[in-house]
């Protein structure tokens, strides 16, 4: 009788062990399904945003391809009082103040990343780093006041008379730099635009490089790697993929960019060979002319234009994803 006495207690806390236990596990399922729940609810109201801004352009959009067809994208015109209106003008500045803005910005972040990861001083790493991500906060309207009021002028009276001195004679490109240096026009928002992206690119670069592990880089200094060398053969290799993305980033802000191009583009619609003349984009032909478009065909023709900018800028994602699979994938090789 004494031994079943005390085998009763322990009978009764392992019984209670176990309910507790299950208390737990009930609990931190319970948990856990709350936690999946409120994060799907953040995705799919990403993704339903997404498909609200999609779905409210298509409509919008609608009569004005309903009026003018597929030839709305590749006609040139923009009437608004005659109410034809064509998106090639628009497109042609986008995509053409963008390729400047990266072709100067990639070599110049490129070069700002190297610096301050491999060769700047201890002393200056930190404030410099701390500078270029300052002019990342920099308001897009202070970069178009400064480029119309500043650096407009002084690129019209030095920049714009050498480069068609040195540019002018040369078959094919000769044509890009003739026109009168007025300091506005294509070229001088890709210039702004260069500034603008800088930041961006140049501190996806940096960050990037600095996750190189230090043994693959001391390793190739230990056989007597040069500088330039390990740059080339080790950080670059490592870091493709995401150098990738940080150049992808920097195209998507100069796509999409509005106030600073619209400021120093010239902001007249017609497609024109030459880069020092005025042009437009489709981001500042928006913010110049929704606020007085009367409802009708205006409107719509608009909304198509941000469409299209839509578009693009899927475009350019799709393809920034399939290169960033494919280093993948080379990686993996």
């Amino acid at each position: 009788m004494s031994a079943v006495m005390t085998s009763n207690p322990v009978v009764v806390d392992d019984q209670g062990s176990q309910a507790r236990q299950a208390n737990q596990v009930r609990k931190f399922k319970l948990q856990d399904m709350i936690f999946h729940r409120v994060t799907l609810l953040f995705a799919l109201l990403v993704l339903a945003a997404l498909a609200g801004i999609l779905v409210a352009l298509t409509f919008e959009a609608m009569p004005a391809f309903r009026e003018f067809g597929v030839s709305f994208l590749w006609s040139r015109v923009w009437n608004v009082p005659d109410e034809r209106f064509g998106a090639l003008s628009a497109i042609y500045g986008t995509v053409v103040t963008s390729v400047i803005a990266l072709s100067i910005a990639v070599p110049v972040s490129f070069g700002i990343a190297l610096f301050l990861t491999e060769t700047c001083p201890a002393w200056l790493r930190r404030p410099l780093g701390t500078a270029i991500e300052l002019l990342a906060g920099v308001p897009s309207i202070i970069y178009g006041i400064w480029g119309l009021f500043v650096f407009a002028p002084l690129f019209a009276r030095y920049v714009q008379p050498y480069l068609q001195a040195v540019f002018g004679p040369v078959p094919v490109i000769g044509g890009w730099f003739a026109g009168p240096p007025i300091g506005i026009g294509i070229l001088t928002a890709g210039i702004v635009l260069s500034l603008m992206v800088i930041p961006f690119v140049a501190s996806v670069m940096r960050d990037v490089f600095e996750t190189v592990p230090p043994q693959l880089k001391e390793s190739a200094y230990g056989i007597g790697c040069t500088t330039w060398e390990v740059v080339t053969g080790v950080v670059l290799p490592y870091t493709r993929v995401g150098v990738v993305g940080g150049i992808m980033l920097g195209l998507g802000r100069a796509l999409g960019e509005t106030m600073a191009v619209t400021f120093v583009v010239g902001n007249s619609n017609r497609i024109v060979g030459s880069l020092f003349a005025p042009g437009t984009s489709i981001a500042s032909t928006l913010a110049n002319e929704f606020g007085e478009a009367d409802p009708g065909l205006h409107i719509s023709a608009l909304f198509a234009l941000g469409l299209v900018l839509f578009i693009i800028t899927f475009i350019v994602l799709a393809i920034s994803r399939w290169l960033i699979q494919r280093g993948i994938a080379k990686q993996g090789k």
